[in-house]
């Protein structure tokens, strides 16, 4: 077996970009799972009707799973008929490449289908199914190259919505919030799916996990059914956990890291709660009621937290969570970050492009998703190649954000 220097040393090369993935999309909320592109060159602002639609597809299927990017390939999951897919379609055109089945249909009288977001690493991609179905694919064709039932092998059980998560690599291995008995948080050998180590036995919740760098020691931090907790990736010892931030009914952004500290914030009268992490566990530094995110997570820019306070776009200092100001901006929904702007998508299908300011809310563009949406719960648009990916259920739309066009 390795010892724990040797894989300190996999986990410090591989911690937050799989294979030197550092500039697509390749992941959930992007490269370091943050939210945030670093695409430069798209426009400041939008023309009345917005910005041109480069090309528009069905077949995503039914489910509210984002996308993850990378070689001129679009990952997403979705629900057609009784089967669950994972599903590639090219960048550049939004034609269909391949569909693989993994595991059933997820029904849920709140919203049917798939909830995850694929992980691209190198030329393979993991997803998790709505149903614990994990599945390692080859990305380029699709070809299943290992499987595991979390709930089977795990004891485990389905989250009342269905499993949420975008897993997780971390230098030679893939972890994921498998929600069992003394396997809440469980890593695996990314190459074979064997287990390594198995953690906790919290239920899982529907955040996806994040990485911080503390001293020597990599930790997973992963918001579970009932609080926030970090575990050392080498081996899966918890150390530390955190309940405040947490609710009864449903925890779902995902935590924002800055250096060591990490925000955790929910929903359901909650609020938010700012860590400070140290070799010894975690000391809370402010908690606010002024930022509850509900299913959409915040961004991080320069000094300032941008994010849906419920239905309400926030801006709050990071450091001692005072509010700069609030705007109903477009509605509910979710926002990403790049080239100095906020890209934001509400649960209504208007999308919107703001500035990250401070000092007021400062709106560059707006438009509407064409046709009778349903509440386009799809959280976080990405930005790949200059363009803005948007899903509305089966229906994908790619629109030209670049400044500059070739013909």
């Amino acid at each position: 077996m390795r010892s724990l220097t040797a894989l300190a040393a996999l986990v410090t090369l591989g911690s937050m970009a799989g294979s030197g993935q550092t500039a697509e999309w390749h992941q959930w909320r992007g490269p370091n799972r943050d939210g945030k592109s670093a695409e430069t060159g798209l426009l400041k602002s939008w023309p009345a009707a917005g910005p041109p639609l480069a090309w528009h597809t069905i077949g995503a299927g039914v489910g509210y799973s984002s996308f993850s990017s990378a070689n001129g390939r679009l990952y997403t999951l979705g629900d057609r008929g009784e089967t669950g897919f994972v599903i590639a379609l090219d960048a550049a055109t939004g034609k269909g490449l391949w569909a693989t089945p993994n595991g059933p249909s997820y029904y849920n009288s709140y919203g049917s289908g798939q909830r995850g977001t694929p992980t691209i690493d190198g030329d393979r991609l993991y997803a998790l199914s709505a149903t614990g179905d994990l599945a390692c694919l080859d990305a380029a064709t699709g070809r299943v190259i290992w499987r595991k039932d979390l709930v089977r092998d795990y004891r485990a059980s389905v989250p009342e919505w269905g499993y949420s998560e975008s897993p997780l690599i971390v230098g030679d291995r893939v972890i994921v919030h498998a929600g069992g008995p003394n396997a809440s948080i469980v890593a695996m050998n990314k190459l074979t799916g064997a287990p390594l180590w198995s953690s906790e036995s919290d239920r899982a919740a529907y955040s996806s996990g994040v990485i911080a760098r503390v001293g020597e020691v990599t930790q997973a931090i992963y918001f579970s059914d009932r609080r926030t907790l970090g575990v050392d990736v080498r081996d899966g010892r918890l150390l530390w956990s955190y309940d405040r931030a947490s609710n009864n009914t449903a925890n779902i952004a995902t935590p924002v890291v800055s250096g060591t500290r990490v925000l955790v914030s929910s929903e359901y009268g909650t609020g938010a709660g700012l860590l400070e992490l140290s070799s010894s566990g975690a000391r809370e530094v402010y908690f606010t009621r002024s930022m509850r995110n509900h299913y959409s997570s915040s961004v991080l820019v320069g000094d300032y937290l941008y994010g849906f306070s419920d239905a309400i776009l926030t801006a709050m200092r990071f450091a001692d969570g005072t509010v700069a100001w609030q705007n109903r901006s477009v509605g509910k929904g979710s926002l990403i970050y790049a080239d100095d702007r906020l890209y934001l998508y509400s649960e209504d299908g208007v999308v919107g492009l703001a500035e990250p300011a401070p000092e007021a809310y400062r709106e560059q563009g707006r438009f509407r998703l064409p046709g009778d949406n349903p509440p386009t719960w799809a959280p976080n648009p990405i930005i790949t190649n200059g363009k803005l990916i948007l899903r509305n259920q089966d229906d994908v739309y790619a629109y030209d954000v670049r400044t500059t066009r070739s013909n």
